[in-house]
């Protein structure tokens, strides 16, 4: 499985950018995908996770600024992050899992995300 992720780079305090993770290598049907995040020094953090079914979960940071959407057909997950501040610099990484394999989770490479103030 390979997940390739694209949309990062750097903007200025308030502005928006938008990621996309595309998913493939894989005969199953995708359960779910998502972002987690990790700035230096920090742990990495849930930034937010969509089924296919298109329920979402939001990390409290981000909760209203973040939209999380799928493309089931594609097998890509979009990051829509506006109103960015410069506390959401960090490394970007999107996962996916499928529902014919339990507890396995695909990770991409990741993106830079730089906010400036």
């Amino acid at each position: 499985v390979q997940l390739q992720a694209s949309g990062g780079g750097l903007v200025q305090a308030g502005g928006s950018l938008r990621l996309s993770c595309a998913a493939s290598g894989s005969i199953f049907s995708i359960g779910s995908m998502g972002w987690y995040r990790q700035a230096p020094g920090k742990q990495r953090e849930l930034v937010a996770q969509i089924n296919s079914g298109g329920s979402t979960t939001y990390g409290g940071s981000v909760r209203g600024r973040f939209t999380i959407s799928i493309n089931n057909a594609k097998n890509t997950v979009y990051l829509q992050m506006n109103s960015l501040k410069p506390e959401d610099t960090a490394v970007y990484y999107c996962n996916a899992d499928y529902w014919e394999e339990d507890n396995v989770r695909y990770w991409g490479r990741g993106t830079q995300v730089t906010v400036s103030s």
